[in-house]
């Protein structure tokens, strides 16, 4: 389903979190929890609207950040001596004893990329530095075809093996580099989620680096609102506002993270199997998804695979996604048929 054609200089939809109908002022009442912080080499809030008798702001919050911190002392890449930075700097052909949250991850991973055709894989890492949208400053020069050729050869989700018996993993290329930044977020806030419905939450929002889990309503006791960002690269400029509840999302898009050469824009996101940046026409995804985890891996999938493409594969698989799509006018929006399902 087509919706109507923007102007140009209207909106791109990215997913931002409202507190309030007016930025300037103060939620009132207050939220019980609010908690905002850093993981992931991003950051993070967490709003509670409603705590049980039994539970307290600040005991919620020792247990949140207990939780961060493991999970990030498995799956960053950023700390030096986690368990991912470890498996990553092994360069054995032996079996790895995987962690059971870090292997379900890698394995939910490999998934995707199976059901993707390796549009989402997590061994891209090599490349996304080499086009220099890695850690490393940016050098604004496009790599020789050598260079990608080379980094071709050494990545590739099949590059993995699995032993479900054992949760053990096996690199095929000694030098892989596993990067989950496009998952691990996800999966996260999937665990936060589910520590608050332990703790018998019924109402909150979880955001780590722009992906959500939205459960229950708000303070207002009306659902969660989701800010529609104008895509302007100086200041945020919110456009409309969608009640949502229940539901986790995530967004993909080209327009913040880039460069230009000579007039010709080299987006952060990498096609695993060219090795190149993505060059069509689709500027955003927006994934809905009953985990944070799905929506943040079929984000960057769908991203990579392009407006065609990606749209057919969420249609065939019933992945509820919402493309923006550049045009000579501005944008069109398209919305799969699980996508609308889901709004109604």
């Amino acid at each position: 389903m087509y919706f109507k054609i923007l102007k140009r200089g209207s909106v791109l939809l990215l997913l931002v979190f409202l507190f309030s109908a007016c930025r300037q002022q103060v939620d009132k009442p207050q939220y019980p929890l609010h908690y905002s912080d850093a993981i992931f080499g991003t950051t993070f809030t967490i709003k509670v609207s409603k705590l049980p008798s039994s539970m307290t702001g600040k005991r919620l919050r020792k247990q949140i950040k207990r939780l961060l911190d493991n999970l990030n002392g498995q799956m960053s890449t950023y700390q030096k001596d986690s368990e991912l930075s470890k498996i990553n700097a092994n360069s054995s052909a032996d079996w790895l004893s995987v962690s059971p949250s870090l292997y379900a991850v890698l394995k939910q991973a490999n998934s995707i990329s199976k059901l993707s055709d390796g549009a989402f894989d997590i061994t891209v890492g090599p490349l996304v530095n080499l086009w220099g949208f890695g850690p490393d400053p940016m050098s604004f020069v496009v790599p020789d075809k050598a260079e990608i050729e080379q980094k071709l050869k050494r990545i590739g989700y099949k590059k993995i093996l699995f032993d479900d018996e054992k949760q053990k993993i096996k690199k095929l290329e000694p030098k892989l580099y596993i990067d989950l930044s496009a998952i691990a977020k996800g999966y996260a806030v999937d665990q936060v989620g589910l520590l608050l419905e332990q703790n018998e939450i019924a109402d909150y929002m979880v955001e780590i680096g722009g992906e959500l889990k939205l459960r229950g309503h708000n303070i207002a006791d009306k659902p969660w609102r989701i800010a529609v960002e104008k895509p302007t690269a100086g200041n945020r400029a919110i456009q409309k506002v969608l009640p949502l509840t229940d539901i986790s999302l995530a967004t993909s898009g080209d327009y913040r993270n880039y460069f230009e050469l000579e007039g010709v824009r080299f987006s952060h996101t990498i096609d695993p199997r060219k090795g190149r940046p993505i060059a069509h026409k689709l500027a955003s995804v927006t994934i809905l998804s009953d985990t944070a985890m799905k929506a943040d891996a079929w984000a960057t999938a769908l991203m990579v695979l392009g407006a065609e493409q990606g749209f057919n594969l969420a249609e065939n698989k019933s992945i509820a996604a919402l493309f923006i799509i550049k045009t000579d006018d501005g944008f069109a929006e398209k919305a799969s048929s699980s996508f609308i399902e889901k709004l109604r």
